[in-house]
């Protein structure tokens, strides 16, 4: 582990540890690694040691804790040459914990979205999942993976590797499998996140981050003023509990249609069936792309100039529009209250339900077939 310092900004006068450094830090203060013990991320769940590591460039910063994974706060350049901190999140590990099913910031699975029913059939035998979502699993049940403290090692100051080892039987999923979770903070303001697993017995898996993005600066109060771009023709149309249908729907004429560069808010309370069941934004959108890592999505804020370009190496990619965000909890970082739709999520995974979808890309993980996909949220000035 190299150049750790412990933060010790509280007797300063200063916020909770590195994710609580806002939007106003200038650009060319970041320096060197730390790994924050002085704040809420000291701490202790199920037995297992909590921590908040940080990752700097020299330009853009990222907090990561091991629980869960997950991803605390992004701080990327912004047009005025200070520091915004574009992901939600919470300033105590703890706060997560009591509000898990919110999913922030976390590497969510074993099966990252929604498997109908909680059931799947591998190789002539069903296994019953956790229910979390009226009748559905979501995002790997009441014990996802985004639930659990990881193992941690700070590979330099720009790199931070987590590890999970989930036991057969885990949630109800079959299978050992060994889970890598890899965070880079690159030169050109991108941070790359890298998975990669493997199991002893067949099973399902579908890994993603679930960040929520505001790029005008978390707790500010809406993302509909966002420009966004997909780069998908298609969407897989959903039930009432937002279960795929099986078939694919074209974009055109809908508002699904972001091929073009729109406004998040311009069709969101569109006359729309599918708008209607989502209420708002929560579709999986087919990407137009062959095998390799390429880009999905842009969104873009003319508040701040920052726009995030999203590559990745699977299929889809979840647009959520935080459309059950209900807000009055003031609970964020420094107290902010995260209202409805004060974020949206970019999920890039394989499709929901493709255990019982056999149109859909196969999710099957079987021995001696590690699984290995990338995805990058890459930031630039515009």
């Amino acid at each position: 582990m190299s150049k750790i310092i412990y933060i010790a900004a509280i007797a300063a006068g200063l916020l909770n540890g590195a994710c609580n450094q806002r939007t106003q830090q200038s650009a060319e203060t970041a320096d060197t690694v730390k790994v924050d013990t002085t704040s809420g991320f000291n701490a202790e769940i199920d037995g297992k040691e909590v921590k908040l590591y940080t990752l700097i460039n020299g330009k853009a910063k990222a907090a990561i804790t091991n629980y869960g994974a997950r991803l605390v706060s992004l701080l990327v350049p912004n047009k005025e040459n200070t520091q915004t901190d574009v992901v939600l999140g919470y300033d105590k590990a703890e706060t997560y914990k009591a509000n898990k099913a919110t999913f922030y910031g976390a590497i969510v699975g074993r099966y990252g979205n929604r498997i109908a029913k909680g059931q799947f059939t591998l190789n002539g035998k069903t296994y019953q999942l956790e229910k979390n979502d009226g009748e559905n699993s979501l995002h790997g049940g009441t014990n996802g993976v985004y639930d659990r403290v990881w193992d941690a090692e700070q590979i330099d100051e720009k790199t931070l590797k987590l590890t999970y080892h989930s036991t057969d039987g885990e949630a109800g999923y079959p299978g050992n499998v060994d889970m890598t979770v890899l965070y880079s903070l690159k030169e050109n303001n991108s941070l790359e996140i890298d998975y990669t697993a493997t199991t002893d017995k067949p099973t399902v898996l579908n890994l993603t981050n679930h960040a929520y993005f505001n790029l005008n600066g978390e707790g500010d109060s809406t993302i509909l003023d966002h420009d966004l771009t997909l780069y998908a023709d298609q969407i897989t149309p959903v039930d009432e509990t937002l279960i795929p249908t099986g078939k694919f729907m074209d974009v055109t004429g809908t508002p699904f249609d972001f091929r073009k560069a729109t406004p998040i808010g311009a069709r969101i309370n569109a006359d729309d069936e599918q708008i209607e069941r989502g209420k708002g934004y929560d579709h999986n959108f087919v990407l137009n792309k062959k095998e390799g890592l390429q880009t999905a999505a842009l969104v873009y804020s003319k508040k701040t100039g920052i726009e995030m370009e999203v590559l990745t190496e699977e299929p889809g990619i979840q647009f959520y529009s935080g459309n059950f965000m209900e807000g009055g909890q003031k609970i964020g970082k420094d107290g902010k209250d995260y209202g409805y739709r004060s974020a949206f999520c970019l999920e890039t995974q394989h499709f929901p339900d493709s255990p019982n979808q056999p149109a859909f890309p196969s999710t099957e993980l079987r021995p001696g077939e590690p699984y290995k996909t990338k995805t990058i949220y890459k930031f630039s000035i515009k």
